[in-house]
C-alpha cells in the first residue's frame, strides 16, 4: 500500500511549482493558518481531465482552475497532439476566450506552451462566443481548439474545452490518453502571460468573423419577410460575450435591431443581475428581460448563455404570462421548420438524418417516425451528437439538425456543436413568420402536439457535493440495498433494478454505467458505456421514460422524465406523479442530504 503523502509535503510541492504570487499567497496562508481540511480539499485530489476538459472553481490548488492546472493541462494535451495529430505543428491550435474572470490570463498561459513547443497558434485576442473555436479549427484545419470557458457556472468558475482535429469536441479514448500525458509532465516548461504579443501568434479574427456569419447567413430563408417584419425581439446576453455577435446576426437576417436587456447585455464576470447565469434555470433569471419586453411592448425574448452557445425563447402569453419554453419544445420547433424548409427547398428527404441525446424527449423519434427521416439519439453532449453528425456525413447523410435538452441547438453543418448564435437568428425567422400568420409560438407548438402527440418532461436535479453519497444512491438503484453476489461472474453484483416506480410496473431498465441493458439480447446495451459516470434509463410500461445521470461539470444529480398521452393535461399530470415517486424512491433526497433546486 502506497504511503499517503503528508499534506504539507503536497503544500509545499505546490508553492515550488506556482509561479502566480496570488495563488502561491493563498495556500502559503493555509499552511500558516494550518487548516488542514481546506488543503486537503485543495491539494489531495488533481482536477480531473475529461471529454468535457477542465471546469472548477478558480483558487490556488491542484484540483482547481488556476495558473498551473492549466499550464499542466496545455503541456499534456500540447504533446498528446503532437503524437497523434498529423502535421499538428503546421497546423497549428485555434485558442478562444470569454470573459470571466483569469480567462485572458488562461489563453495566454495556453497560447504560451503551444509556442513554446514551435506549434502555430491561431489566437483570438478580443472575446469570442464558443463556436468560434469550432469554427476556427474546421476553417483553418486546425490540430485542435481550446476555449476558455465555464458556460453557465457560477461566477467563481472556470474551464478548458478542447476540441479535435474534427472541429468536435473530445470523445474517448482521447481524453484518457490526454489525462496521461498530463501527469507525465506535471512541471511547467514556459509561464508566458505575453504570448498574445509575439509575432509568430496570429489573430484570425478579422477574417473569421466575417467568414462565420455568411455561413450563418446561408441558413436564412426569407430575408426580405424578416426586414419586414414588425415583431419586436428583446435579448439578454447574460452579462456574457453574446451581445454584439446576437446583433450581427439579425443584421444578416435583415431584421431590425434586437432590444437589448441593458443591465445584462455588457460582458460582467461578476454576473450582478443572476445568482445563476443561466437561462435554462428558469423565468427567475429572465426577470430583467421580461421587464424589458413589458415596457417595449414586445412578447418575444430571446436568451443566450454566457459563451453564447445556448439559446432559449419566452413569449408573453394573451393573459399576461410569460411561457419560458423547454429545450425538448424548443428542439421540436427547430425540427419541425428545419423539415419544412428542407422539403421546400425540393431536395429530397431519403438521406436526411436529425439527432438528439438520450435524455431529450421522445417527440423528435415521432416526428421522424411519423415523416419518414432518419433519427437517432446519442449519450448526453454534443461531444457524441457532433461525432455522430460527422459519422452519419461520411454515411451519405444530411445531418441538418441535432439537440439536446439543455437548450443546445445545432443548425446545418457550420460547427458540429452547439451554436446559440445561429439558433438565434433561424428561431427569429420562425417567430416572425408565425407573427405575420397571426400566430403565436405556442399555438405552433400546439399544432405540433396535435400532430404529433403531447408530452409532458419533468427536468430538475438535486445538489450533491459527496462522491461517496452519490454512489451509493446509485448502486442501491442497481443492486438494492443488501447487495448479492452475481453468479454470471459478469458484475460484482446481481443487478436488481426496482419493479415498480410508485404503482408503474419498469418494463426495462437501460445502466450505461454498469453496462447493462434488460431489453437486449444478452444485456448488452447499444450505446456507449462509461463506467467513470452515473447513468441509468428507466422504462415504464406505461411510457414513461426517465434518467438519472450525474454531470461531469456540475455536482449535481440530474433527472429527465417524460410522458406521452392523449392530451397534454394528462401527459403533465403523469409526469409529475412518477416524478414525486421517483425522487422519494430512489434518490430519497433527505435521508441523502440532498439539496434541493433553488432557482425558478
Amino acid at each position: 500500500m502506497t504511503d499517503r503523502i503528508p499534506i504539507a509535503d503536497l503544500a509545499n510541492e505546490w508553492l515550488r511549482l506556482d509561479q502566480n504570487p496570488d495563488t502561491r499567497k493563498e495556500i502559503s496562508t493555509l499552511l500558516e493558518q494550518n487548516n488542514t481540511a481546506e488543503l486537503e480539499t485543495r491539494l489531495r485530489n488533481r482536477i480531473e481531465f475529461g471529454t468535457a476538459g477542465l471546469r472548477a472553481a478558480m483558487e490556488a490548488g491542484f484540483s482547481r482552475m488556476n495558473d498551473l492546472t492549466v499550464i499542466q493541462a496545455t503541456q499534456g494535451l500540447c504533446l498528446y497532439v503532437l503524437e497523434n495529430v498529423k502535421d499538428a505543428k503546421e497546423r497549428g491550435v485555434v485558442i478562444g476566450h470569454d470573459h470571466r474572470h483569469h480567462s485572458s490570463d488562461f489563453a495566454r498561459l495556453t497560447a504560451g506552451v503551444f509556442l513554446s513547443k514551435g506549434v502555430k497558434v491561431y489566437a483570438y485576442k478580443n472575446l469570442v462566443h464558443t463556436p468560434m473555436v469550432p469554427f476556427g479549427v474546421k476553417s483553418l484545419n486546425a490540430a485542435c481548439g481550446i476555449m476558455i470557458t465555464a458556460s453557465h457556472n457560477p461566477k467563481n468558475d472556470n474551464g478548458y474545452k478542447v476540441y479535435w482535429e474534427n472541429a468536435c469536441q473530445i470523445i474517448p479514448p482521447h481524453d484518457e490518453g490526454i489525462a496521461k500525458k498530463i501527469m507525465e509532465n506535471l512541471e511547467p516548461w514556459v509561464w508566458n502571460y505575453d504570448s498574445f504579443d509575439n509575432p509568430a501568434l496570429v489573430d484570425p479574427t478579422e477574417n473569421l468573423v466575417p467568414a462565420y456569419f455568411e455561413q450563418v447567413k446561408s441558413l436564412c430563408t426569407s430575408e426580405e419577410a424578416n426586414a419586414a417584419s414588425d415583431t419586436k425581439f428583446v435579448y439578454t446576453a447574460m452579462h456574457g460575450v453574446g451581445y454584439p455577435f446576437a446583433k450581427r446576426v439579425f443584421e444578416n437576417f435583415g431584421f431590425k435591431p434586437l432590444i437589448p436587456t441593458k443591465e445584462q447585455i455588457d460582458p460582467d464576470p461578476e454576473f450582478p443581475t443572476v445568482a445563476f447565469p443561466n437561462p435554462e434555470e428558469g423565468k427567475g433569471a429572465l426577470a430583467l428581460a421580461f421587464k424589458t419586453a413589458d415596457e417595449a411592448g414586445a412578447s418575444v425574448v430571446f436568451a443566450n448563455d454566457p459563451d453564447a452557445d445556448r439559446f432559449t425563447v419566452a413569449e408573453k402569453q394573451d393573459s399576461g404570462e410569460w411561457v419560458l419554453f423547454t429545450g425538448n419544445q424548443i428542439g421540436t420547433m427547430f425540427a419541425c421548420n428545419a423539415l419544412d424548409n428542407w422539403r421546400a427547398s425540393g431536395k429530397s428527404d431519403a438521406k436526411l438524418a436529425m439527432l438528439c441525446s438520450t435524455v431529450s424527449s421522445n417527440m423528435l423519434a415521432k416526428v421522424a417516425r411519423t415523416e419518414g427521416f432518419h433519427w437517432e439519439d446519442t449519450l448526453t453532449g454534443f461531444k457524441w451528437i457532433g461525432n455522430r453528425a460527422i459519422d452519419l456525413e461520411k454515411a451519405g447523410y444530411d445531418v441538418i439538425f441535432g439537440y439536446e435538452e439543455a437548450i443546445g441547438f445545432m443548425l446545418g453543418d457550420i460547427v458540429r456543436d452547439k451554436d446559440g448564435v445561429s439558433a438565434l437568428g433561424c428561431f427569429a425567422q420562425l417567430a416572425a413568420k408565425l407573427y405575420k400568420d397571426g400566430t403565436k409560438i405556442s399555438a405552433y407548438l400546439d399544432s405540433l402536439y396535435r400532430k404529433y402527440g403531447y408530452f409532458a418532461s419533468a427536468n430538475s436535479y438535486f445538489i450533491c457535493y459527496e462522491q461517496d453519497t452519490i454512489n451509493r444512491i446509485f448502486n442501491k438503484m442497481r443492486f438494492g440495498s443488501s447487495p448479492q453476489a452475481d453468479d454470471t461472474g459478469r458484475f460484482a453484483f446481481k443487478p436488481t433494478y426496482p419493479s415498480h416506480i410508485g404503482p408503474h410496473k419498469v418494463a426495462n431498465v437501460r445502466d450505461l454505467t454498469l453496462g447493462y441493458d434488460t431489453s437486449k439480447p444478452g444485456g448488452e446495451p447499444t450505446l456507449p458505456v462509461s463506467p467513470a459516470a452515473q447513468m441509468i434509463t428507466f422504462y415504464l410500461e406505461n411510457g414513461c421514460v426517465f434518467t438519472l445521470r450525474t454531470s461531469g461539470t456540475e455536482p449535481k444529480i440530474k433527472y429527465y422524465l417524460e410522458v406521452s398521452a392523449s392530451t397534454l393535461q394528462d401527459a403533465e399530470s403523469q409526469a409529475k406523479e412518477i416524478e414525486a415517486a421517483m425522487c422519494q424512491q430512489l434518490l430519497e433526497p433527505e435521508a441523502n442530504g440532498l439539496q434541493y433546486r433553488t432557482s425558478s
